[in-house]
């Protein structure tokens, strides 16, 4: 029974793509696992409020991961 969890910061993926990712996290776990096993894995995402979260000492805000994934288009 796989179960992956995904923690980002709460404002930046829509609902619409928490559901890609979750399809397509799925979708990867069976390649590895076997279809057999799609009624029993659960993907979870969870939000964490904008500054809860901090990488090297500093907080990280729903603003600066928004600017990250832009700058690598």
């Amino acid at each position: 029974m796989p179960l992956v969890q995904i923690k980002g910061i709460s404002g930046v993926l829509t609902p619409e793509q928490k559901q890609d990712m979750i399809k397509k996290v799925t979708d990867a776990v069976l390649s590895v696992e076997g279809e057999g096993l799609r009624p029993v894995t659960w993907v979870m995402i969870e939000d964490v409020p904008s500054g809860h979260w901090g990488v090297g000492g500093d907080p990280v805000t729903t603003g600066q991961v928004r600017d990250m994934a832009t700058a690598k288009q």
